[in-house]
């Protein structure tokens, strides 16, 4: 019976296999654009503008139960992740189950479908905000350039926004992949469990116009070390979610690493969640850039190309910057103190700001730049394809002369 048993699985095994080879052989080979940075004698300033009293604090990234519990979050119940959001001021909080669009929230105004697709060994997942229909297609062990780009080619129809997941876990996307890869809206670069500002330089730096999204991606609504650690601020006039769609598309939207000291409780995160700071203003007047915030930080930063520090300004809350002949993009990162009500020396709140980038006039997009080597394809796929028959011929004949020669000798037995 055991054995009978270890035989059926292994055939599931080799089916599994075969399929999963299918699927790797199946997959385009592309030419990438070479990076090519913003250039332009026009400024886009995605802050263009903003209300300042429309900020929401919204949270894409949160696992609750799902699938019968056999994904990490199978304590968190819809009721409990709720009630703490909205204690610690969330406008827009939502549910992202692993290959799940959970509407428990559906009939709300501010409920968004999301869900985190891939389920492959090592982290190359992607948030889809406003999606439509979950993709079950993924590569569960190695992923090359080509791969990532099927599937955000993939995933770019079937959803509103296409964000790459905390790019910089266990090596999900690397620097040369954010420099190569199109067709997508967001960067994932603040998770609380990994930080890959990085990895968002580095697609900056190629003239990719791609946004921020920051986000808890906690599994244990329980431990206050989970919550309230990232989230984004959108500038919005509602908190619909068509309306948050449409400023997170556009970039009208910020994201926060909100200091925590130890031991914090969950009734005191509340309490300090009501003096966070607030952006006041990001203005383009000519070639300089304008910011100003609600409380004194310890200093303003203005980042640009390959992520380089270009300028800081110290104990103001507001600054400028005028950009150089060789500045294509500048964003800005404004430390807060530790207490924002009781200011003490150290650092605290980080805000991480939105790029201003220069372009010609044209609307800024991301769209699908790789083109598919079609000869390059065909080669993969008939060697592919052809070792994979060549196996499984090999294997079917190697069995065929196995039995043979059990044959064979059981005849031999018989005889002697």
């Amino acid at each position: 019976m055991i054995r009978k048993i270890l035989k059926i699985s292994g055939y599931f095994l080799m089916l599994l296999l075969v399929f999963e080879l299918v699927i790797y052989f199946m997959t385009p080979v592309y030419d990438f654009p070479f990076p090519q940075p913003f250039s332009g004698d026009r400024f886009y300033n995605p802050y263009q503008g903003m209300d300042s009293t429309h900020w929401r604090k919204a949270n894409f990234h949160f696992h609750t139960r799902a699938w019968g519990g056999l994904t990490s979050g199978r304590h968190n119940t819809h009721e409990a992740f709720y009630r703490t959001y909205k204690a610690l001021g969330y406008d827009a909080p939502q549910i992202s189950n692993y290959q799940s669009i959970d509407n428990f929230f559906s009939d709300s105004s501010f409920y968004i479908p999301v869900y985190e697709h891939g389920f492959g060994v090592r982290k190359k997942h992607q948030m889809l905000l406003g999606a439509h229909k979950v993709l079950w297609l993924d590569y569960s062990l190695i992923q090359n350039l080509n791969h990532k780009q099927y599937i955000l080619n993939l995933l770019r129809p079937e959803s509103e926004i296409v964000a790459i997941a905390h790019p910089d876990w266990e090596g999900g996307y690397s620097l040369n992949d954010m420099k190569r890869l199109t067709n997508y809206d967001l960067v994932e670069a603040l998770d609380a469990n990994w930080r890959s500002i990085p990895q968002w330089d580095a697609a900056l730096s190629a003239g990719r116009p791609v946004w921020l999204l920051a986000d808890d991606d906690a599994h244990d609504i329980a431990d206050p070390y989970e919550i309230q650690r990232m989230c984004t601020y959108i500038n919005s006039p509602s908190v619909s979610g068509d309306k948050l769609i449409k400023s997170l598309k556009s970039g009208m939207a910020f994201g926060a690493e909100i200091f925590m000291s130890v031991h914090e409780s969950f009734d005191q995160k509340a309490k300090l969640a009501r003096y966070i700071p607030t952006v006041n203003s990001v203005i383009m007047k000519s070639d300089t850039l304008y910011v100003s915030v609600s409380e004194k930080p310890l200093k303003i930063s203005f980042i640009g190309q390959n992520g380089e520090i270009r300028k800081i300004v110290r104990l103001a809350d507001r600054a400028w910057y005028k950009f150089d002949p060789g500045d294509t993009y500048i964003r800005t990162e404004v430390v807060f103190i530790k207490n924002y009500k009781y200011p003490v020396v150290g650092p605290g709140t980080i805000f991480y700001l939105n790029p201003v980038f220069r372009y010609n006039g044209e609307k800024p997009s991301n769209p699908l730049l790789a083109e598919i080597n079609w000869p390059r394809t065909w080669i993969l796929r008939i060697l592919g394809f052809g070792s994979l028959i060549g196996l499984i011929v090999a294997g079917f004949f190697i069995r065929r002369c196995r039995k043979r020669c059990r044959i064979q000798d059981a005849g031999c037995r018989i005889q002697d």
